[in-house]
């Protein structure tokens, strides 16, 4: 079986949320079967593994829907991509599409990245369900990462094709997670974007009234947007970081007393799972995603309510609370790695994989 990973939506730099999927993946797919990685620049090799690959066009594109005709030079039986718009005409081959999640159907904001004309589609792509069912629908399979959005596309009636959970995962954080009965740090983290779903303004306004932490927040944040927050709250401690790379991420978050985020809607949840996995609880919204990605493990607040986010993270300084939490949140994590993930997806691509 010839196999074909889309992986054309690998970052330069640092992953984001759906360059991370691809990588965690193709490395470890590649390590159970022979494929082949499609890539639209030479660059993004350095954050790929050392296999079999082939150039075409980039998916912004205008000749999106016809990179098909290109893929079908490789002769492959089964395509998989990490996103759901990869095009499909006169394909001869098996395609399987990921959704991560409907965020941008209640959120209509589209990432900054883009080009204009892109967030113009995108905006356009997201004012009705009809080009995600026509999409999803030209596909055999889809796969998703998470059963909270396997439950949306279906209460949303997506697709007729069938439908299986691949979870995310955590990159290893190198060394490992040690026992400790209390945090070296009054630290609180957050690793995400500044988008509005996120409720960062909540977030702040709960550190107003949490004198004696600090909230570090590590990704790339405008000037405009680091003021605006800033004002929100003055009496707030808040530590902007502008961006980190992973060593500089793994070395604050060890420090930590927790990962927090208020966020409205998610996919997923990396970053939960890359806490987890060392030992540090996680404060988050009471919502599906995170319900199902942190378990027992997690402290849940109403992301409405700062005061609700104040006394969830001061739950943590009860005695033996941040001990236990720290022990559940390793074991939580263990459920989630890339391997048992990318035995999932084969069995997906070989149809051997029982969906739904």
């Amino acid at each position: 079986m010839r196999i074909v990973i889309d992986c054309r939506y690998v970052r330069l730099d640092q992953h984001d949320g759906i360059s991370r999927y691809t990588a965690g993946l193709v490395t470890e797919l590649g390590r159970l079967h022979p494929l082949t990685m499609l890539i639209s620049d030479h660059r993004q090799l350095a954050m790929l593994p050392a296999l079999p690959w082939q150039l075409v066009r980039a998916p912004t594109s205008l000749l999106e829907p016809l990179v098909a005709l290109s893929v079908n030079r490789l002769k492959p039986d089964v395509v998989f991509s990490p996103m759901q718009t990869m095009g499909s005409w006169g394909r001869k081959y098996r395609l399987y599409l990921t959704v991560h999640d409907l965020i941008y159907y209640r959120n209509r904001t589209p990432p900054r990245d883009l080009s204009l004309f892109i967030r113009l589609v995108w905006r356009a792509y997201h004012l009705s369900w009809w080009p995600q069912r026509m999409l999803l629908n030209g596909a055999d399979g889809i796969v998703t990462v998470s059963e909270t959005t396997r439950s949306l596309i279906a209460d949303h009636h997506l697709t007729r094709r069938p439908v299986t959970v691949v979870p995310n995962a955590a990159d290893t954080v190198p060394g490992r997670p040690s026992h400790r009965s209390i945090p070296e740090t009054t630290r609180l983290i957050y690793m995400g974007s500044f988008m509005p779903y996120k409720n960062l303004d909540t977030l702040v306004l709960a550190l107003a009234d949490l004198p004696e932490y600090e909230l570090h927040l590590l990704s790339r944040v405008s000037a405009t947007e680091r003021a605006r927050l800033a004002r929100l709250a003055p009496q707030a401690r808040l530590v902007f970081h502008d961006g980190v790379t992973d060593e500089e991420y793994h070395r604050v978050l060890r420090t930590a007393t927790a990962l927090v985020t208020a966020s409205l809607d998610e996919g997923f949840g990396i970053p939960l799972v890359e806490a987890m996995s060392i030992g540090i609880p996680v404060v988050v919204s009471d919502i599906p995603i995170f319900r199902e990605i942190g378990g027992d493990a997690a402290l849940y607040f109403d992301p409405h309510s700062a005061a609700a986010i104040v006394s969830t993270v001061r739950r943590l300084a009860y005695q033996g609370e941040w001990e236990a939490r720290s022990a559940q949140s390793i074991d939580q994590a263990a459920r989630f790695t890339w391997a048992a993930s990318a035995r999932t997806l084969l069995g997906v691509l070989e149809g051997t994989e029982r969906t739904v």
